[in-house]
C-alpha cells in the first residue's frame, strides 16, 4: 500500500514519543501489505472500526491515540485523514474529515 502523508505521522510521533514505535510498526505493516478489503485489515487489526466513505480508525498506543485513514483498495492507496488523542478524535466529525 502507498501511504499519502507519512510526514503527518512522523510529525505526530515527534510530539508524542510514546506513540513512535506503534506508528512506525503500522507504517511498516501498511507499506508491505496487499490488502484488498476491510476484512483483510480486520484479520490483522481486530479492533479496527469502519466508518462511512472507506474511512477506518485504528487504535494506537494501547488505545491512547486514534489514527483515521481512508483506503482506496483498487489503487492500493492509504490517505491519512487524522491522528490525535482520543479526546481530540472525539471533537471531530470522523465521517467528513
Amino acid at each position: 500500500m502507498h501511504i499519502i502523508k507519512t510526514k503527518t505521522l512522523k510529525e505526530f510521533y515527534l510530539k508524542h514519543a510514546d506513540a513512535k514505535n506503534d506508528i512506525i510498526a503500522w507504517i511498516d505493516i501498511a507499506q508491505g501489505a496487499e490488502w484488498k478489503s476491510f476484512g483483510d485489515l480486520q484479520q490483522l487489526f481486530p479492533y479496527l472500526s469502519l466508518l462511512k466513505n472507506s474511512r477506518m480508525v485504528f487504535n494506537i498506543g494501547g488505545n491512547k491515540y486514534r489514527l483515521m485513514v481512508k483506503f482506496i483498495f483498487i489503487t492500493k492507496t492509504v490517505y491519512i485523514r487524522f491522528i490525535g488523542t482520543r479526546a481530540e478524535y472525539d471533537k471531530i466529525n470522523a465521517n467528513t474529515i
